[in-house]
């Protein structure tokens, strides 16, 4: 079978005028051409599509139900290029997105905010993994970017890009009971020594190296070797079990914004660990949606910076 685009856009104007010669002339050609090509097309497609006599020009059945399928076909021809042109802006597509469970509650949010607004037609692929899990999926090419707690692990560190985007510091969450019993207050901060004894709920390591060194170091630096009592891979998780009563974490300070009963958050006195979160992204694959994502990621990194 052959036949092009020009020959459906023939046998429209031909279906339509109910007559070769307007047709002709509206396509500014000549009618034996025209006559032509149509005749062509019937022969590609192996079915008569009018009916023609000295006088009329009619639709046979099969032309009748033939054509708004073929202006289907044309209208979808027709956006191929404004499509494309989206497309090539990164007005249009798909984002496929992973994020850290820190990150919900601190730099995703205004980040998806902004590039909705700057990008609506674009649609967004959301999914929560830890980092480790996020560099497998980036190097295996089931996600484009992700939102991570760093390093990137050396192997990779030629194949990535790693964008830092904020750093905040690392509070302590805390039931309402246990703040209680050590006379802590909103206003008061604490000290590593007075949460000695006290469960601390975390991160896997073997999930999250980064994030938990940097708890352990900060027990480390203050003399303090941590009692580790429950393990969760989700902040969410993380907070509930205090709540609980189960222990203590070191969560990062936006954390606060995930209000759980029976929770508070305090600072901390003797010790300034701070986590960071950045954005990855394979250096070899870059789309003009990707690219939007990012200078959205670079501006957001600089207003918090300044």
């Amino acid at each position: 079978m052959s036949f092009d685009l020009r020959q459906l856009r023939y046998f429209v104007a031909v279906a339509e005028e109910r007559h070769f010669g307007r047709a002709a002339q509206r396509l500014a050609m000549t009618q034996p051409p025209l006559s032509q090509q149509i005749r062509s097309l019937e022969e590609s497609l192996g079915a008569p599509l009018f009916l023609r006599t000295k006088r009329s020009v009619e639709l046979t059945a099969v032309g009748r139900d033939l054509l708004p399928e073929v202006r289907r076909l044309l209208a979808g021809a027709d956006a191929l290029a404004p499509m494309a042109q989206s497309l090539a802006r990164g007005e249009a597509g798909l984002l496929s997105l992973a994020f850290v469970s820190t990150a919900d509650y601190g730099v995703l949010p205004p980040l998806l905010q902004r590039f909705g607004e700057l990008h609506p037609g674009v649609r967004l692929q959301l999914s929560e993994a830890t980092s480790d899990v996020q560099i497998e999926e980036l190097m295996a090419g089931r996600v484009d970017a992700g939102l991570i707690i760093p390093p990137i692990p050396a192997r990779f560190a030629t194949q990535l890009v790693y964008l830092p985007i904020a750093r905040e510091p690392l509070v302590v969450a805390m039931s309402e009971t246990q703040a209680r019993l050590i006379g802590s207050d909103a206003a008061t901060p604490i000290t590593l020594r007075e949460l000695a004894g006290i469960a601390l709920i975390v991160f896997p390591r073997r999930l999250a190296p980064a994030f938990y060194d940097i708890i352990m170091d900060c027990f480390a630096q203050a003399g303090l070797v941590p009692q580790i009592g429950q393990e969760a891979i989700q902040m969410q998780t993380i907070v509930s079990l205090v709540s609980a009563g189960m222990g203590v974490a070191l969560v990062p300070q936006s954390l606060c914004n995930l209000q759980r009963t029976g929770v508070v958050y305090r600072p901390l006195r003797d010790a300034q660990p701070v986590v960071e979160t950045g954005l990855v992204w394979r250096n070899s694959e870059v789309s003009p949606v990707l690219e939007g994502f990012i200078a959205i990621a670079r501006r957001f990194a600089l207003s918090i910076r300044g």
